[in-house]
């Protein structure tokens, strides 16, 4: 059984940032499997990952814009970090990327901000809105699952930290910091 979006659509939990996930990732695609074309759920499930931007463009539109926003965002973020240390930020910025002052604004504040938690929430929800934005005028098509599959995944990253050690997590950064 293939291509039954609006069924699947309105069959999935609609989400709300900072909210628990409803499902594992791999929980999604399992549902997703089902009800979507082989090709379809071929995009999903090769959504990049940041450190892979740089490997190309894809044939999906949504897809590119998210990675276009993203990296912009990580920019705005490198130049904001570097602007306080006093360096250069040419040799961090991802060339593929246009400058985006709208995002200047969430990434200094971000970077501004005292808790690296609190900082790191602010730019999900920058995200979040970017997702929404990309989502609009789209209701039961793969652009849809697609912002649905991002937002997911930002709610697991929230959900592993609310998680983590801390114990755990600092030990981990002190043996990574001494090398």
């Amino acid at each position: 059984m293939t291509d039954f979006y609006p069924y699947l659509v309105s069959s999935l939990p609609v989400l709300h940032f900072g909210m628990k996930p409803p499902f594992s990732f791999e929980r999604f695609l399992e549902i997703c499997r089902e009800f979507i074309p082989a090709d379809d759920y071929a995009v999903l499930c090769n959504l990049p990952e940041p450190a892979r931007y740089v490997d190309g463009r894809t044939q999906q539109k949504t897809v590119n814009e998210w990675i276009k926003f993203d990296t912009a965002l990580r920019n705005e973020l490198v130049k904001a970090r570097t602007q306080r240390m006093h360096h250069e930020p040419s040799s961090y910025l991802r060339r593929d990327a246009s400058p985006d002052p709208t995002l200047a604004a969430a990434a200094t504040a971000a970077v501004a901000n005292p808790s690296l938690l609190a900082a790191e929430m602010s730019l999900d929800e920058v995200r979040w809105k970017a997702l929404d934005e990309l989502a609009a005028g789209h209701h039961f098509d793969l652009e849809l699952l697609l912002t649905y599959a991002l937002k997911l995944l930002i709610l697991i990253r929230w959900e592993r930290v609310h998680n983590a050690d801390p114990g755990g997590i600092l030990e981990h950064a002190l043996q990574t910091a001494r090398g």
